[in-house]
């Protein structure tokens, strides 16, 4: 197997395949531009697709979608099962996301991200048939302290012992929908605070688990593509992850069981569950401003980016900011 994440290898130097995955995520980020803030979600998710394909076909590497924008004969751009990249180099489970927020871009709000992750061959979990996942992320303080099966007033006590801080500083990040009101009020009733986002749920994952972020925790049922895609960038941060699989229906829960999901109330996907190993990379680019990272600024004849690149096995997180010819993109 060719490594993806070694950093000394002198015959297989991954960062190059980290370089070019980033050039796929600035151009689905750049290419979402014209319609940030224009109330045209649909629009900006088409633009940003277009261009991650394309770039995605120009990679050095045999890349199959694993998680992507749906079935082939409903999102006829990046399916699942797709085949990507020359064919040349490395074998990889595929996750992309052309932008992660879709309703952000449109709206012009903050934390919308275009992101690809990529590991070995056979290691992504393929959770396509359950849409929704139940998950927890932390920092490394939460490693084998806080579990998603506990009570969040009890991981909320754990984890600020853990962190050494008081339980009223610890911030919490959830998705701001009808079905976490009991969530949100048990968090607060614990003595911690929330930060609710509106969607995002990736960057909010990893802001959770970065050592110098505003937040402590992410919690809640957000989507399962998205959990994929966050256990591929904590595996860099030393971080901790887990989920249950949330099957909306009867029928979803069936077609969750036909693919070989364990849909048990009490079963829990850990990180290893989720993504195999730690032959990991992670890359995301801004498309509106955020936390992680800054999102796509025009001025003048020059387009600017901020991306972030996280490697699994070198437990890195490098930073890239790019100038773009605007003559060239828009």
């Amino acid at each position: 197997m060719v490594s993806l994440t070694a950093d000394m290898s002198p015959l297989h130097p991954d960062r190059n395949l980290a370089l070019e995955l980033v050039r796929a995520t600035e151009a689905a980020a750049i290419r979402s531009v014209p319609f940030i803030g224009r109330g045209k979600k649909e629009l900006a998710d088409g633009a940003a697709v277009d261009a991650m394909r394309a770039f995605l076909t120009t990679v050095n590497f045999d890349g199959v979608i694993v998680i992507g924008e749906g079935e082939k004969d409903n999102a006829p751009m990046l399916f699942n099962g797709e085949r990507v990249g020359t064919g040349r180099g490395p074998q990889c489970d595929i996750a992309v996301d052309p932008i992660d927020g879709t309703t952000l871009t449109a709206e012009g709000r903050n934390n919308a991200l275009s992101v690809i992750a990529v590991a070995d061959r056979g290691a992504m979990l393929d959770a396509s048939s359950v849409f929704y996942m139940d998950k927890i992320v932390t920092g490394p303080a939460g490693v084998g302290v806080v579990d998603i099966r506990l009570p969040i007033a009890e991981n909320i006590r754990r984890l600020a012992k853990a962190l050494d801080k008081p339980v009223d500083e610890l911030v919490v990040s959830v998705l701001n929908r009808p079905r976490h009101a009991r969530l949100i009020d048990e968090i607060r009733e614990a003595g911690a605070g929330t930060r609710l986002m509106s969607d995002g749920d990736v960057a909010g994952g990893i802001n959770a688990a970065r050592h110098n972020a505003r937040t402590d925790m992410c919690v809640g049922i957000g989507g399962s593509p998205e959990g994929i895609v966050t256990a591929c960038a904590i595996k860099a941060l030393g971080g901790h992850i887990q989920g249950r699989l949330w099957p909306r229906d009867d029928d979803e829960k069936q077609r969750g069981i036909d693919a070989g999901l364990t849909l048990d109330d009490d079963h829990v996907y850990e990180a290893d569950d989720m993504v195999r190993g730690n032959n990991t990379i992670f890359v995301g680019t801004g498309v509106t401003n955020g936390e992680l990272v800054s999102g796509v600024r025009r001025e003048g004849d020059y387009v600017y980016t901020e991306s972030v690149v996280l490697r699994g096995a070198s437990g890195t997180l490098r930073r890239i900011s790019s100038e773009h010819l605007t003559s060239k993109w828009l």
